[in-house]
């Protein structure tokens, strides 16, 4: 697998050339429970770098050390060639940041959020009209500039959202699990803005537990556990799975199906995708029959059984299941 770790150290050493955001073993620890454990990675100027993981893996307290939001236990951080440590203030100052809960006050018009933002993030008043029609515009709320913020369907909100965390023109965006609860239809819209930002030159430092997501981001960086397990591109982690053969089996009964195979031989993994399984197999051309026999002995009806490409969400399993094999 690809190697997890990118050493950055000569990036944060003084008079090199300085990433957007670089960090070298970052820590986080509550007690005796690590959320974050020895991170090290180095985000491009101009990146959609993802932090890609489950619910619970640290993603949401790497960004918020990031932001200047928590005191690291441990490690080095820069955002912006500034110490996360030494002048929290100063990276606050400088980022664009959009919590997964949008930040919005709802009881507020869309307009008045916007003049609210331009405040705190004390946008000169001579660009501030300029600055909302462009959010106004970015976020096609032109029309919706006096509707109440908390009506807006979430698409929209979250839009706006992005729209304040842009104002006053920062060169690196964090955001924190944007499109949660979104429909897939915003996510899409939403994602063609940050696409837009960094063609423009912005830096988009984006969490998610969105697998369909990944393929989104330039880079990725998948973390379990509080520790990063893998970083690269989505193609790269991809090539990892060239070794292993994925079928996808449609079947009358996938619980019993599972049962069936996990024990077979030539079968390595059954996972759920979808309304189907994925099985990792040895060999498929003496897998199939075996598949197929194995399931008939059971009653079980086999739909479709052929040969696919890894998913993000394949590879994202079998980096877990392979993390997991080293503590066992």
């Amino acid at each position: 697998m690809t190697s997890p770790q990118h050493p950055v150290g000569a990036d944060l050493q003084a008079g090199a050339e300085m990433p957007a955001v670089a960090a070298e073993n970052l820590t986080k620890c509550f007690g005796s429970f690590c959320a974050v454990d020895r991170a090290t990675f180095a985000v491009r100027r101009g990146e959609i770098f993802g932090f890609l993981g489950p619910n619970g893996a640290g993603k949401s307290t790497t960004i918020r050390i990031l932001c200047g939001l928590l005191t690291p236990s441990g490690g080095r951080a820069l955002v912006g060639g500034i110490d996360v440590s030494a002048d929290p203030e100063g990276v606050r100052r400088s980022i664009g940041y959009m919590s997964q809960r949008f930040s919005l006050y709802d009881d507020l018009t869309v307009e008045e959020n916007i003049d609210f933002f331009s405040g705190i993030y004390r946008v000169q008043r001579a660009r501030r009209r300029e600055r909302k029609e462009y959010v106004l515009s970015m976020a096609g709320l032109e029309e919706r500039r006096g509707a109440l913020t908390g009506v807006l369907p979430g698409g929209l909100k979250q839009r706006l959202a992005l729209g304040c965390a842009v104002l006053h023109e920062p060169p690196i965006l964090f955001l924190d699990e944007p499109t949660s609860g979104v429909d897939p239809i915003a996510r899409r819209s939403f994602w063609s803005l940050i696409y837009q930002l960094s063609e423009s030159g912005h830096t988009v430092f984006v969490t998610t537990h969105y697998m369909d997501e990944a393929e989104y981001c330039h880079r990725l960086a998948l973390m379990y556990r509080g520790k990063i397990i893998a970083l690269d591109t989505p193609g790269a982690l991809k090539e990892t799975m060239r070794s292993r053969t994925l079928m996808n089996l449609e079947a009358s009964d996938l619980v019993e199906s599972m049962k069936a195979l996990e024990k077979e031989d030539g079968i390595s993994d059954v996972a759920v995708y979808g309304g189907g399984l994925h099985l990792t197999v040895d060999d498929p051309g003496t897998a199939a029959p075996r598949v197929r026999q194995a399931l008939a002995r059971s009653g079980i009806e086999v739909r479709s059984l052929e040969v696919i490409r890894p998913s993000m969400e394949d590879v994202f399993v079998a980096l877990i299941e392979e993390e997991e094999s080293k503590v066992a």
